[in-house]
């Protein structure tokens, strides 16, 4: 035998050996297992718990003030403000130590609708009234404030809503943390005997802080 035709024959047999073996090798992928076995897996997923929070919601979105109670020197315009409400979700773990809120107001001046002169914001007070503080006694409402046209109540006290007036407050949030606190005000606009006549209107704007 030649070598070339012996190498052909090598080659040959070689591809054989190739092709027997890779049937040889897939068999056991079809083949049935001896034995099994299951493991269940599982997972308890919580329910994601959202952090309180402390909100503040009003009634309404406004008040008209009708005339009531004036006299020869000055008119009186009187209403209620719409119940404003301190809403506490939180717990007493997630109120910063020694944190306290409160609830301010202030107005703007009432400007006519007929280009009349402006009433002054100092011209509008209040007297806050607490409506629901809860059973802790740690909620309470503001002081009354007074117009420019009155002796205010106490010296040194700001008249009319014109900076930031004490609605309600609390020295301690974590203490009425979870509770819902209510509150209004008689709300009074005093103005000179004078004024003009027509239609005015002013923003009483609330903020909570903490």
């Amino acid at each position: 035998m030649s070598t070339t035709r012996r190498r052909r024959l090598f080659a040959a047999v070689a591809a054989s050996a190739m092709v027997a073996g890779s049937v040889a090798m897939a068999a056991p992928a079809s083949a049935e297992p001896a034995d099994s076995a299951d493991v269940e897996v599982t997972v308890d997923i919580e329910e994601i718990k959202e952090p309180g929070v402390l909100a503040l919601s009003v009634a309404a979105d406004s008040v008209a003030l009708s005339e009531n109670g004036s006299t020869l020197l000055v008119r009186q315009f009187v209403g209620t403000l719409p119940t404003v409400t301190v809403t506490d979700t939180r717990t007493a773990d997630e109120v910063p130590a020694g944190s306290a809120w409160a609830v301010v107001g202030s107005a703007t001046d009432f400007v006519g609708n007929a280009g009349q002169e402006p009433i002054g914001a100092g011209h509008l007070g209040w007297r806050p009234r607490l409506l629901d503080g809860g059973d802790t006694g740690l909620v309470a409402e503001g002081e009354e404030v007074v117009t420019v046209l009155d002796e205010p109540t106490q010296p040194g006290n700001n008249v009319g809503l014109v900076d930031q007036e004490l609605l309600v407050s609390t020295f301690d949030s974590g203490a009425v943390a979870g509770g819902e606190y209510a509150v209004n005000a008689e709300l009074f606009l005093r103005t000179p005997a004078n004024v003009a006549a027509g239609a005015y209107s002013s923003t009483l704007t609330l903020s909570l802080f903490e």
